[in-house]
């Protein structure tokens, strides 16, 4: 296994609005030079890990956030791309995930809604690339306008995607790396 995480990066928004301080999210579980743990890894295929969301952190969100939303990509996955998570609705108030938040019920209780992911089930689907290159996992925290984006669960993440860069008006991110 081979994992690589990279620094919190803040990234402008179409919308122009500057946070008062940096909005950074980051990770106790991916460190830099921490091997990813089996609970992440998708727990189907030939990965047979957790399937566990990963714990996330976020701050420095801008004042008029209305609720946040996270995704994780794989931008290495042949063709457009694979879709891991994409939750939304999560409160104004929350600065982050906890481990597993995604198949323990914490999402729903908090009212968030995930995405069918491109493994087509619902909410998070770990890491699982096929065996030679490692591939990069793009995890983004987005600070939304809104906290009504109208999607349901089940809807396909890159739709869910669609709607939450309309809202973002601030997004946070890193990148771990694993490779079998």
């Amino acid at each position: 296994m081979l994992f690589i995480a990279s620094a919190a990066a803040v990234l402008p928004t179409s919308h122009g609005v500057a946070a008062e301080s940096t909005f950074t999210v980051s990770n106790m579980d991916l460190a830099p030079g921490k091997t990813i743990g089996r609970d992440l890894l998708f727990d189907q295929s030939e990965c047979k890990g957790g399937n566990h969301s990963p714990q996330i952190s976020w701050r420095g969100a801008p004042a008029n956030t209305r609720s946040f939303a996270v995704t994780i990509f794989d931008p290495d996955a042949p063709g457009r791309g694979w879709w891991h998570w994409a939750v939304a609705g999560i409160p104004a108030g929350t600065d982050g995930l906890p481990n597993n938040a995604s198949a323990s019920g914490a999402l729903r209780k908090m009212g968030a809604v995930e995405a069918r992911n491109d493994w087509d089930t619902d909410g998070y689907g770990g890491p699982c690339p096929p065996a030679g290159k490692p591939h990069r996992y793009v995890v983004t925290v987005y600070a939304l306008g809104s906290n009504d984006l109208r999607l349901r669960q089940g809807t396909p993440a890159l739709m869910f995607e669609h709607e939450i860069r309309t809202a973002a008006i601030a997004s946070a991110e890193f990148t771990f790396t694993y490779g079998r």
